[in-house]
């Protein structure tokens, strides 16, 4: 079943002084997450944006095993972005930036990706666990700043619970889905169709589904116009 989720420091977890925030989801998906991620980076050098950070944990364990890629944290919450550079001074490693406070209903999501100080054309995006607790101009607005700055050979990975066709891929993430908008109307688990459509706006394409535990997947964007696309599996990568 997907993560419930919360705002992290107020799920009855426990703080470190410094405000290093523990997620219990990063101890269970961070290796399927990064054996997809690896795959691609492999190589390659450039920047990468986590959109939406969360605790931080991630971006760390992302950061360690690819000392050549630089990687930009991110994230809305001033709690979160106080444990995401908490993190980032605790593991003391060179290629992790200081978090972006990015607002991703904005397309061009902070000052920093357009004044010089953050990022130029970004390697990838990876935003796990972010849309179905979330708005839906908020994935509006994060697909539209992928499509703006990834470059021509980036990708966008979206980790999460995803609908098919409009049906729940199992049980447990229908009864997901449920709590989510009983909560707010305006969550929810999204559809993978609806992200497509929403992609093609922005000018990608889904080019790799690849089923993850606990009913998750990862969705891969990436250009549409790109050659090195052609051809690419589209569908259950290790169905």
């Amino acid at each position: 079943m997907a993560e419930y989720v919360v705002e992290f420091g107020k799920d009855g977890r426990p703080v470190e002084p410094d405000g290093r925030l523990d997620a219990a989801a990063f101890h269970r998906n961070h290796e399927p997450i990064w054996a997809v991620l690896q795959a691609f980076l492999a190589g390659k050098s450039g920047d990468v944006v986590e959109a939406g950070s969360g605790t931080g944990q991630h971006v760390v364990h992302f950061a360690r095993h690819a000392p050549g890629i630089i990687w930009w944290p991110s994230d809305l919450n001033e709690r979160h972005l106080k444990s995401i550079e908490a993190w980032r001074a605790h593991a003391a490693l060179p290629n992790i930036r200081p978090p972006l406070r990015i607002d991703l209903t904005d397309p061009a999501w902070c000052p920093a990706m357009q004044d010089g100080s953050g990022p130029a054309e970004l390697l990838a995006v990876f935003c796990a666990n972010v849309i179905h607790i979330a708005p839906w101009r908020v994935t509006e607005g994060l697909f539209a700043g992928a499509g703006r700055y990834l470059r021509s050979d980036g990708r966008l990975f979206l980790y999460g619970p995803f609908k098919r066709d409009g049906k729940h891929t199992a049980m447990s993430n229908a009864v997901f889905d449920t709590s989510l908008r009983e909560q707010d109307a305006e969550w929810g688990v999204r559809d993978i169709a609806d992200l497509e459509k929403l992609a093609a706006g922005a000018g990608l394409t889904l080019i790799e589904t690849v089923p993850m535990p606990a009913n998750n997947m990862i969705l891969v964007f990436g250009r549409s116009d790109k050659d090195s696309d052609k051809g690419s599996p589209k569908g259950d990568a290790g169905a």
